[in-house]
């Protein structure tokens, strides 16, 4: 029995569409994780950046369950002494969605070269419009 791999050139790219309204941030964003990876695919190689496009709409009508709007905080660190910034996830929703779904697509990605190459195929929106129509991408069905 052989396996078959996929080669880094021969890796065909799809466009699919996911719509976050309505649906819990991370469960849309552990869909987007694993079809930036490709491992939806049946010819998937964990050393090969077989992954596909992905657009995610209404990344502002996205909920987080539990009472996670009021007790998750973003934090960052610039490095220096009392450089500690944090956001609660209730004005980070409000403001800047967009950010929110990134950040939490990351969070499911291995960090590695192949993984922050995959994230530059991420699209996400904060509305139900898009300027990747000429892509014809595909409303992606599964969960």
């Amino acid at each position: 029995m052989s396996t078959t791999l996929a080669k880094t050139g021969a890796v065909e790219r799809k466009w699919y569409i996911l719509d976050a309204a309505g649906k819990p941030l991370g469960r849309t964003a552990a869909t987007a994780a694993v079809l930036l990876r490709g491992k939806h695919k049946v010819d998937y190689t964990p050393n090969v950046d077989c992954g596909d496009f992905v657009i995610i709409l209404n990344a502002g009508e996205a909920v987080l369950t539990g009472k996670k709007l009021q007790q998750k905080y973003y934090r960052r660190h610039s490095g220096w002494v009392g450089g500690l910034k944090e956001i609660q996830y209730s004005r980070l929703m409000a403001e800047r969605p967009e950010m929110a779904m990134e950040l939490a697509v990351k969070g499911m990605m291995r960090k590695n070269s192949l993984d922050r190459a995959a994230l530059t195929r991420l699209k996400v929106y904060r509305g139900a419009e898009h300027k990747h129509q000429a892509q014809k991408p595909v409303a992606w069905t599964q969960e």
